[in-house]
């Protein structure tokens, strides 16, 4: 977690990254972070990834509210073209989630990282495009209305 902070903080002050930290409103504990990476100004592009969640926090509305905000504020206020999402090919539920709220899948990057232990990660590519993104939004209200009303 130290690493994971020093490297958030770095990346914050050269302006790679913009972190943000996930809190769960009712009790008001920190369950988890994702950020704006890859911030490509000139090109209206970003990527939101380095996202974890506590697993206690797993398959709640955190993660889906998280989203609806960082995409709401690419697409409305930053005026994105182009927001992307990397997740580890072997990480089916972060990929059926990112289906769910209709991201594109775009492709698979093969070899694209080498993991902490030296193995190699291939990367399954999604998107969501300015002209989806009303849909995605609809998408992630209805999610957010079911889970805060249940």
């Amino acid at each position: 977690m130290r690493a994971f902070v020093t490297t958030s903080i770095a990346g914050l002050e050269s302006g790679s990254i913009l972190p943000f930290t996930t809190i769960e409103r009712a009790s008001g504990r920190i369950v988890g972070s994702t950020s704006y990476l890859a911030i490509e100004p000139a090109h209206k592009r970003l990527e939101i990834g380095s996202t974890w969640i506590t697993p206690s926090h797993q398959r709640s509305p955190v993660n889906t509210e998280a989203k609806l905000l960082q995409l709401t504020h690419c697409f409305e206020v930053l005026g994105c073209n182009h927001v992307e999402f990397k997740p580890d090919a072997r990480n089916a539920q972060s990929r059926a989630a990112l289906a769910r709220i209709g991201a594109q899948e775009e492709g698979t990057f093969r070899a694209h990282m080498v993991m902490p232990d030296g193995a190699l990660r291939d990367s399954v590519y999604f998107s969501v495009i300015a002209p989806e993104w009303p849909e995605v939004k609809r998408r992630l209200l209805r999610m957010n209305a079911r889970t805060s009303s249940a």
